[in-house]
């Protein structure tokens, strides 16, 4: 796959680091500052509309990225896919935000053409402990670092990630089908083609479970979906849950499905029982997210849910099986998924 090192490029890790230059130094002055000067609290802070206006932008995609990267940027690795962050400088007089000067939104306005397809990313800074100077400070730290040159590296698929000799490519999780990542990557129309395949299946998978051609090893729908994690596997999945909620479009879509998910990320078996003592283990689809799928809590986790099926399912049915219980309510997210078919589940329901 695209991640495990196939498709890397190797570089040299920086020997410096953030702690070791002067920038540093400043930042952890004005942050003593901050702790210890009455008059910089942050209610006095937010008093302040110059200072609260002058924290204030929007952040605008370019062109290039909505178009997948273009010709004319190809040559120029600091012009390639999303925009900086650090356009919240100005261009003309190096400061940060608007200055106090005209609104937010007039900022940003450094890809003005084809603005209907750009999408807007609003930044408000002026409710964190910070000034105008203190921002000036971390952009002259983040300058120093090369931490745009960073995060090029990192959308290129160069290996930054030196502990494993990976690339770290989840952003191409997000790239539309027709990006043209081979801009950045030799190999970015292969990469992109592998991830809009697994996504492909990802979302026939779900269909079929929402519409009933996949059900529970009795012949009942899924209508329940347990996510089990750790750390990001955990909170990232449960972050789009609690976002979508409060969408109007995404809760009219689920009217009269009577669908529950639930997220177990504590080892502790009375926190997977308090999450799942009021669901059917007929209707209950276990979704276990892990990169090795040999993290210890994380197994133990989703060999708790394993036993909780198996006890009440083959008590009911005496005539099923541990592995037909495993193979009809278990689906994994993962990078081995060798080993999620030692553990029982199906292949047609892993995405690496």
């Amino acid at each position: 796959t695209m991640f495990d090192g196939q498709h890397s490029r190797s570089i040299n890790p920086q020997l410096m680091k953030c702690t070791d230059v002067p920038q540093f130094t400043v930042l952890q002055m004005a942050a003593s500052r901050f702790q210890k000067d009455p008059k910089l609290h942050l209610k006095y802070l937010l008093a302040d509309a110059f200072r609260s206006q002058g924290l204030m932008a929007v952040h605008k995609t370019s062109p290039s990225f909505e178009g997948g990267g273009s010709s004319s940027d190809n040559n120029n690795p600091s012009k390639k896919g999303a925009a900086s962050p650090f356009l919240l400088r100005r261009r003309d007089s190096g400061t940060f935000g608007n200055s106090g000067s005209g609104t937010p939104g007039e900022v940003s306005g450094r890809w003005s053409k084809n603005a209907g397809n750009q999408r807007r990313i609003f930044l408000d800074y002026s409710r964190q402990h910070v000034t105008g100077e203190t921002m000036e400070s971390l952009f002259d730290l983040a300058d120093m670092m090369g931490l745009t040159d960073r995060m090029n590296e990192m959308r290129s698929g160069m290996n930054i990630n030196f502990t494993e000799g990976r690339p770290v490519m989840h952003h191409v999780l997000r790239m539309p089908r027709g990006y043209d990542f081979k801009a950045l990557h030799p190999q970015g129309d292969t990469i992109l083609d592998e991830v809009h395949s697994v996504l492909d299946r990802v979302a026939t998978f779900s269909e079929d479970v929402r519409e009933g051609r996949i059900r529970g090893c009795t012949g009942k729908e899924l209508k329940n979906v347990v996510c089990i994690g750790i750390g990001g596997t955990h909170s990232g999945p449960e972050a789009v849950y609690e976002a979508l909620r409060g969408d109007a479009a995404a809760t009219q879509a689920v009217e009269g499905r009577g669908i529950k998910l639930r997220f177990v990320a504590n080892v502790d078996p009375v926190d997977f029982d308090l999450n799942c003592r009021d669901l059917n283990p007929e209707e209950t689809l276990v979704i276990v997210t892990s990169k090795s799928f040999t993290t210890a809590e994380t197994m133990q986790i989703a060999r708790t849910a394993q036993r909780w099926l198996v006890r009440n399912l083959c008590k009911a049915s005496p005539e099923l099986t541990k592995e037909v219980v495993i193979s009809h309510h278990f689906g994994a997210v993962t990078l081995s998924p060798d080993e999620a078919v030692k553990f029982g589940i199906s292949r047609d329901k892993i995405f690496p």
